[in-house]
């Protein structure tokens, strides 16, 4: 299943197949499989997975992705910031040390409610809040001795969600964030009118197209966020209803030359097309390509 050759750095990450920390969230795919897919689609760049997914030992990291021809860039860190920091910090620590020692880039760190899953989130009082941007700036500090950039993922169901978290973050905060197109669209925010705010506090990206309807579910309170992923929140890039296109077109013309991640969060049950998530991703890719060589030809 080829696709065309990009001119943006487009990776990928397992979530698109179904792979997630979220305990119970579905049937999760070998990595070997998951990998050759990548492979089949013209992928060479992937982030981890959740902890654990991916080999913990830098050796046999290398050795399962070096047949594939596929490098990791870093990874996503689901940690609750605002208690406990102790605990946040020490796992910071460990993901930082083996992210470096694969030659990946960026720490993706998300700021978890410490409750299974994104279904719900707890309101944090103004100490807690202190304690999360605290935290935060010091796994950041974790991340640049390892060599890494740390960006802080707003994210469903954590609390940086809402557009008004997001602005008090970039406010509080002087971390660079991971614009991630779906998880911005669904807490409330346009994220094109996001990057064209903070273009210079971009540091990573998340692409992900979303089915509207489905986020007002959210929003409203009618559907939890892992229901609404099992009956399709995410579309393939082109096929929702984020402008995916004024997207790319805003950061590349602002200078972005990151990492653009297709992330479709997909839940698979046993009994699921097994070809699913790389018919949707090469749907996907097709269609990024075509975005990616707009913004060039317009630059030329």
């Amino acid at each position: 299943m080829s696709v065309p050759l990009h001119p943006l750095r487009v990776a990928a990450a397992p979530i698109s197949w179904g792979v997630c920390e979220v305990p119970g969230w579905g049937h999760v795919l070998e990595a070997r499989t998951v990998l050759s897919e990548m492979t089949a689609l013209g992928l060479n760049a992937t982030e981890f997975g959740p902890p654990g997914y991916l080999p913990a030992e830098p050796r046999e990291l290398r050795e399962l992705l070096s047949p594939y021809g596929i490098a990791p860039i870093g990874g996503f860190l689901a940690l609750p910031l605002h208690t406990a920091p102790g605990a946040a910090l020490a796992a910071a620590r460990r993901s930082a040390a083996l992210f470096a020692a694969t030659g990946a880039e960026v720490l993706v760190l998300a700021a978890a409610t410490g409750l299974d899953g994104y279904d719900s989130r707890p309101v944090l009082s103004e100490h807690e809040w202190r304690t999360l941007i605290d935290t935060a700036a010091t796994i950041r500090d974790i991340a640049t001795e390892h060599g890494l950039r740390a960006v802080l993922h707003p994210h469903v169901g954590t609390h940086v969600e809402t557009e008004t978290d997001v602005e008090r973050l970039l406010a509080d905060s002087d971390l660079d964030i991971c614009l991630d197109t779906g998880h911005l669209l669904i807490g409330g925010s346009d994220p094109v009118a996001l990057a064209r705010r903070h273009a210079d506090r971009i540091g990573h990206i998340h692409l992900k197209d979303v089915r509207n309807a489905l986020a007002d579910e959210i929003r409203g309170g009618r559907m939890e966020y892992s229901q609404a992923v099992r009956r399709g929140l995410y579309a393939p890039l082109g096929e929702g209803d984020v402008d995916i296109e004024s997207l790319v077109r805003c950061v590349h013309t602002a200078g972005y030359q990151g990492w653009y991640v297709i992330e479709q969060d997909t839940a698979l049950a046993p009994g699921d097309p097994a070809d699913g998530p790389s018919r949707d991703t090469a749907r996907s890719l097709r269609y990024l390509a075509e975005v990616g060589a707009a913004c060039e030809s317009a630059r030329i």
